[in-house]
């Protein structure tokens, strides 16, 4: 299944929030123009900026996809489950959250439908009902974000057990500057389960673009704050250093480095990062061909662990 998708992620939180819907647009033609295909979002994007309500970024990509005649070369992921509080992934808003998403989108199937976090609830229930829509047609492929590794794994016997469709894809947080992924027992479960990893806060809210930097002038960013926190970490810096380093010995962007080192990491299909302008796409794209050597590679885990 992990060879189904494709190797970059188009993060859309972004959409109907720090870009409006033209330049939503003009990066998701970038995107298309530079080969990425694949494009995440969720019910909840982007609730945070407009009093609570989401939707936004499944519409903008819906009226993208519609306009432009591209539904049928785009793979688009969405989610369901945190739309409220606390998370609900029970089976009536399971249904209820894929029928909205599918008018959103303008589209009569999702091809990937995470459950976007854990109620800690009946995974018998929920799963039964993400398998109700995939033997409808209404959801090709299943998702699970933002489960440890336990809860993974139960997911995957009560599929086994019931007969249902098994998640084929999981979506933690991971990246350079968060690696409890690889010790608090996920990354074990997703490899024996063999499910595709993609992670988000891929580029570590925009720190491992190199914007961020001692000095720096990022108040156009309402991530600033968070992305300026790495730089208080010892191995901050470190990490901007490796990635510099390399950058130049390939003349690509840093963050196409900070993207490579992500793939090439176990069970890592595509990492998942978002975009506000064109220019952001081609840093992005750049991370398409790009091979670090196991001696980068080794550096940069190294500067990352300090």
């Amino acid at each position: 299944m992990a060879s189904e998708f494709p190797a970059l992620c188009l993060g859309g939180n972004v959409f109907g929030w720090t870009a409006d819907e033209q330049q939503s647009f003009a990066v998701l033609d970038a995107a298309r123009d530079a080969g990425i295909g694949f494009v995440d979002t969720a019910d909840v994007y982007a609730a945070w900026a407009h009093d609570g309500v989401g939707g936004q970024s499944e519409e903008i990509i819906g009226r993208w996809m519609a306009s432009r005649g591209a539904r049928d070369e785009t793979l688009v992921a969405t989610k369901v489950g945190m739309a409220s509080e606390p998370a609900d992934i029970r089976p009536q808003t399971v249904r209820a959250g894929a029928e909205a998403s599918l008018r959103r989108l303008r589209s009569d199937r999702i091809d990937l439908f995470y459950a976007h976090a854990d109620d800690g609830g009946d995974l018998a229930e929920s799963l039964g009902a993400f398998d109700a829509l995939v033997r409808e047609g209404l959801v090709r492929t299943v998702g699970l974000s933002n489960f440890t590794g336990a809860r993974v794994r139960e997911a995957l016997e009560v599929c086994e057990r019931e007969g249902l469709t098994k998640p084929v894809a999981l979506q933690p947080e991971y990246s350079l500057m968060a690696r409890d992924f690889e010790s608090d027992g996920t990354r074990e479960a997703a490899a024996a389960g063999g499910l595709a990893t993609i992670p988000y806060y891929a580029l570590a809210l925009g720190f491992l673009t190199g914007k961020y930097r001692p000095g720096g002038d990022d108040s156009d960013s309402p991530r600033a704050g968070g992305a300026r926190a790495y730089l208080a970490e010892p191995r901050g810096p470190a990490v901007l250093d490796a990635l510099d380093a390399a950058a130049a010995a390939h003349a690509v962007p840093v963050a196409a480095v900070a993207l490579a080192w992500l793939r090439a990491q176990p069970t890592v299909v595509a990492p998942l990062a978002s975009a506000r302008t064109p220019e952001q796409v081609t840093d992005l794209a750049a991370s398409l061909e790009l091979e670090l050597s196991a001696e980068e590679l080794a550096a940069i885990d190294a500067a990352s662990r300090r």
